[in-house]
């Protein structure tokens, strides 16, 4: 209710005026924003259009707050907070003047500590249009590493801070997206979901950029989807230039060129030879390479408008000039204040939505900004942090789910949006890729640290209602290092494992603990199977690591309920159980699911994998690349933060070629522990109810000594034959078909083989014998980068230090540290080897095992720990619910509950997504309905309104400017809805299809 109250107190002073809120005493307005706000093109003349913008990095060189206030001012002068002063007294002196806002989070902190005053200034510029929202999100999200469902929310949650505020004024109609390193399918049908016009984007590859302005296709119809088709068009422009102000025209404080002066009688006057300067010089260029008589310029840079008046006032001049005199060596220019929607209303207007250039259906991945600079290392940097971040966005989907079940009140809201919020930033471009400063990491990993344990609070009060118990549960964030206080401490404690699928899923336990033989009880009071295992020797080493255990408690909690939770009660029973070490001559191990791996026992490595009745050889090693040291500029530049560059005389050395090994049989999981040498270890485990074999890696602390930085990579190497070509999905969800050196849209030069052959791995890289019906999918569970250099191979990028800075702005080697000491990283791999297509109904395709590995994994079961008190199983049965499901039957398999959670005014917000893409399946990428009705188990939905993507605008109300390829028909707006099957509680699915719903609710009295 906080955040509501801040919004509308600022309008207290306000009346309403036909809806629209003017300032009581003044001369009635009515509201034109958005198009009407636009300055109507001239025919006849080129019409340039000036975006004055600000870039501003939520986070990078600099924390957040650091930007935002404008503290450590020694590293970059920037203040955020007073370029918004600047521009809003800037703007209101000329009601021509215009400027676009982008970054939710920056805006939200800057308007929390305004009085009314400016608040009703700022709300009357957006309703007039002088002032408009561009992009909307809480960051400008990368879209290479990021995953669908956190761009979504964060997409979601800066638009719903906008809708708070301002109402339908402030709802962005575009996309702005002129930094990320790099664009992908995704995040282009995101936009066309949202209900957006169209996207600007800044960055592409030098080759592709080359080809497009030598052929007017800088601006296209870029088809986000193949299963949605043409929903998932939108319109892209891509800037000619990048996004800052052209050459000479830059007038803030940062900038050194000098302001405009039109004073004829002065000695400095210089408006004429600028002028003719910006139409020469930066027009007449562009007018080559677009396909309408509109230009648009990005009058700005990073950090731009600390000095708003500057540039406003040079921005004046330039525009009156050029306005009066018009005619330039025989041409007519008409220069206006612009935005982006504006341009591309502008374009839409004059090409009646009829483009030359061809569709587009494939990405601009990777981003290669010259012949040896190719922005691939980020898809691994700061490996950590990604996987914090993907925990994270784990538990942001399971605390909104648990408000929601157990009707936890408004008032704790402000602790899931520090979550929502932290989640937001990091899905900045310079945040979860891994390109900022070291403490910049610290700081993010802070801020979402300090989530986590509101969010944390939030669960405990829902677990307590629904459990009926007074105990604290508690997170073990350290599990992944094999550190856990309460399973170490406790002789008695109980496990509650929620499941946030809409399926029920088996999920494989493991905790650190002291003692040697524990009993477990599940719900039913019947036990369950547990076993212990050696803690791995390389966990033991890792730095910072705070705890005695040698051992973890592994055991497979069965069939969680979907939207619930199942608890166990454990006890140490001070015996031993400890799995011994096998000395046996065996080299195959295997589970009681059919997968199955065998070892070489001459060199300790895999050399064979049996999955899903297929059995492929299979040899995995680990190798590094020499980073390129380089001195930062054209020819030799370094790898670093941004760039993958190996040495081109040494590229690569194989890290160790035999393994020691030790092997663990029990009847739940099979492990066999590898050790390479000091830096690199495994353990390779088949489990009993899965249908992969987990490689589970640690690595680090790299040797520096040497003075190359190195960069870990491991290889799945295959008899299979791929013919170059190999999959990665885009941010999470549809899958990418990729040929090696090839690129669809044009013809690549090869000049880096490896990096220009790298893509954002965001969870599965695969490779495909169509010819055998055989195909071998590595499913990760943070992003790292991946290719398939040979045939019959994957490669994955683990970890990576620098040591040199590649000059792109971070100033600063990726040499990442861990309590001062080189970073250990652990994380896993999950192979899968299935059959392509299968005509057996039972046994599952490889797609379909991609999808459920990758879903469980994304959206993992989450383990919560209580200590209850002394007392026997029986009666903490009697006194608790040991199990509960919050959906009254599973969903079907190609049918998920994406979002679940609290809006406002007393709403929720309902996503439902269809996880399949068309043709993967015959039976599962089918078209399905979900009957909403009685669905849920604690309440019941009143009132359903269905929305676009972000939930800021009712579906039937969105009409976007839709465009056109010469190879399309259709040009009509497609927002299909099937309101009677809606006003039955039925929702109908189509493959990839997402459909957002504001939902009512009637809490239920009991269960």
């Amino acid at each position: 209710m906080y955040k509501v109250y801040v919004c509308l107190s600022s309008l207290l002073a306000i009346s309403i005026v036909q809806g629209v809120p003017v300032r009581t005493g003044e001369k009635e307005k009515i509201k034109s924003c958005g198009y009407e706000s636009c300055v109507p093109i001239k025919e006849g003349y080129v019409n340039i259009h000036l975006i004055p913008h600000s870039h501003d990095d939520v986070g990078w060189v600099k924390t957040v707050d650091q930007f935002y206030y404008g503290t450590n001012l020694e590293m970059y002068p920037a203040a955020v907070q007073f370029i918004y002063d600047n521009v809003l007294r800037s703007v209101q002196k000329n009601p021509n003047r215009k400027f676009i806002y982008v970054e939710t989070a920056f805006f939200w902190k800057w308007w929390l500590e305004q009085g009314d005053f400016e608040k009703n200034l700022l709300k009357e510029l957006v309703n007039n249009g002088q002032i408009e929202f561009i992009g909307g999100g809480w960051s400008m999200n990368d879209e290479a590493v990021t995953n669908y469902q956190s761009i979504i929310d964060q997409m979601s949650w800066g638009l719903r801070r906008l809708s708070d505020c301002f109402g339908e004024c402030a709802r962005p109609k575009m996309g702005w997206q002129i930094d990320p390193f790099g664009h992908s399918s995704e995040m282009a049908s995101i936009f066309a979901q949202l209900g957006y016009d169209g996207v600007i984007l800044g960055r592409i590859d030098f080759q592709d950029k080359e080809v497009r302005l030598a052929n007017k296709s800088m601006e296209m119809v870029w088809r986000g989807s193949h299963s949605l088709g043409r929903p998932s068009d939108i319109f892209t422009s891509i800037l000619f230039n990048h996004y800052d102000a052209p050459r000479g025209f830059c007038f803030d404080i940062l900038c050194a060129d000098n302001p405009l002066v039109d004073d004829v009688n002065s000695a400095e006057y210089n408006i004429a030879e600028k002028a003719e300067e910006f139409i020469a010089e930066h027009i007449r260029p562009m007018m080559q390479s677009f396909q309408t008589s509109n230009v648009i310029i990005p009058m700005g840079r990073d950090f731009a408008y600390q000095q708003a008046e500057a540039w406003f006032t040079s921005m004046d001049r330039l525009i009156k000039y050029v306005n009066i005199k018009q005619d330039f060596n025989g041409t007519k220019y008409h220069m206006m204040y612009s935005t982006p929607s504006c341009y591309t209303a502008a374009v839409h207007k004059e090409s009646q939505g009829q483009l030359s250039s061809k569709l587009k259906t494939d990405d601009f991945l990777p981003y290669g900004s010259e012949s040896m600079a190719y922005w691939t290392g980020y898809y691994t940097s700061r490996p950590t942090l990604k996987r914090f971040e993907r925990i994270g966005n784990n538990f942001l989907q399971i605390c909104k789910q648990l408000f929601t079940l157990g009707n936890i009140p408004q008032s704790e809201e402000p602790k899931l949006n520090s979550l929502r919020e932290a989640m937001g930033v990091m899905q900045h471009h310079d945040a979860i890729t891994g390109t900022e400063k070291e403490i910049v990491a610290y700081d993010y990993a802070k801020i979402l640290y300090e989530g986590i344990e509101n969010c944390g609070d939030i669960s405990t009060q829902a677990l307590k209602k629904l459990t009926n118990s007074n105990k604290q549960f508690t997170s073990c964030l350290l599990a992944n290092i094999s550190e856990c206080r309460i399973s170490e401490k406790a002789e008695t404690f109980v496990v509650t494992l929620y499941n946030p699928l809409s399926r029920p899923v088996s999920k494989v336990v493991r905790l650190p603990v002291l003692g040697e033989s524990y009993s477990i009880t599940d719900y039913n009071g019947e036990t369950v199977k547990s076993e212990l295992f050696p803690i791995p020797t390389g966990a033991k080493r890792i730095i910072g690591r705070n705890s005695n255990a040698t051992l973890e408690l592994v055991f497979i909690a069965k069939d969680v309920p979907p939207l619930g939770y199942k608890s166990f009660y454990i006890q140490n029973n001070h015996g031993d159980d400890i799995v011994a070490e096998d000395l046996s001559w065996f080299f195959s191990y295997s589970n009681n699911n059919g997968a199955s791996f065998d070892v070489d026992p001459s060199t300790g490595l895999v050399n064979k994998i049996d999955t899903n009745g297929v059995s492929l050889n299979l040899n995995q090693t680990f190798w590094f690349y020499n980073g390129t040291n380089g001195w930062g500029h054209y020819g030799i530049r370094a790898s670093g933060a941004y760039i993958f560059r190996p040495e081109p005389s040494d590229p690569i050395k194989l890290l160790s070629e035999t393994a020691r090994f030790e092997v663990y049989r029990g009847e739940l999981v099979t492990e066999v522990h590898q050790t390479f040498n000091e830096y690199a270890s495994q353990v390779i485990r088949v489990y009993e109810t899965e249908q992969y074999v987990e490689f589970n890696w640690i690595i680090g602390p790299l040797e520096m000594e040497d003075l190359h930085g190195k960069e870990v990579i491991t290889r799945y190497t295959t008899d299979l034959n791929n013919k170059k070509v190999f999959y990665t999905d885009s941010n999470g969800r549809e899958t990418m078909k990729r040929v090696r050196d090839y690129r669809p849209t044009w013809d690549v030069e090869k000049i880096e083989r490896e990096a220009s052959n790298y893509y954002p791995v965001t969870s599965k890289i695969s490779i495909r014998d169509e010819e055998r019906n055989v195909g071998l999918t590595v499913l990760t569970e943070r992003a790292e980068g991946g290719s398939s250099l040979h045939d019959g191979e994957i490669e994955l990028m683990l970890l990576r230090n620098t040591m040199a800075d590649d000059q792109l702005g971070v100033s600063e080697a990726l040499i990442e540290l861990a309590y001062t000491e080189p970073i250990m990283v652990r994380g896993s791999h999950y192979v899968v080897g299935a059959k392509l297509e299968n005509n057996s109904e039972t046994e599952p395709n490889l797609s379909t095992l991609e999808h459920k590995i990758a879903d469980e994994k994304l959206l993992d079961s989450w383990v919560f720990l209580s200590v209850p008190d002394e007392i026997t199983f029986n009666d903490y049965k009697q006194q608790h619910m040991m199990m509960f499901s919050g959906l009254k039957k599973a969903l079907p398999d190609n049918v998920h509950i994406m979002t679940l959670e609290p809006w406002k005014d007393s709403t929720f917000l309902l996503r439902l997504e269809h996880t399949f893409e068309k043709n993967e399946d015959p039976t599962l990428s089918r078209p399905v309905q979900v009957n909403l009705q009685d669905l849920f188990t604690l309440f019941d939905i009143k009132k359903i309104q269905e929305t676009t993507l972000g939930g800021n605008q009712l579906l039937k109300n969105n009409q976007r400017l839709m465009f056109k390829s010469p190879d399309q028909r259709e040009l009509e707006n497609d927002n299909h809805q099937d309101d009677e099957l809606l006003e039955k509680y039925i929702v109908s699915l189509n493959p990839m299809q997402i459909r957002t719903f504001i939902i009512s609710i009637e809490m239920r009295t009991n269960k």
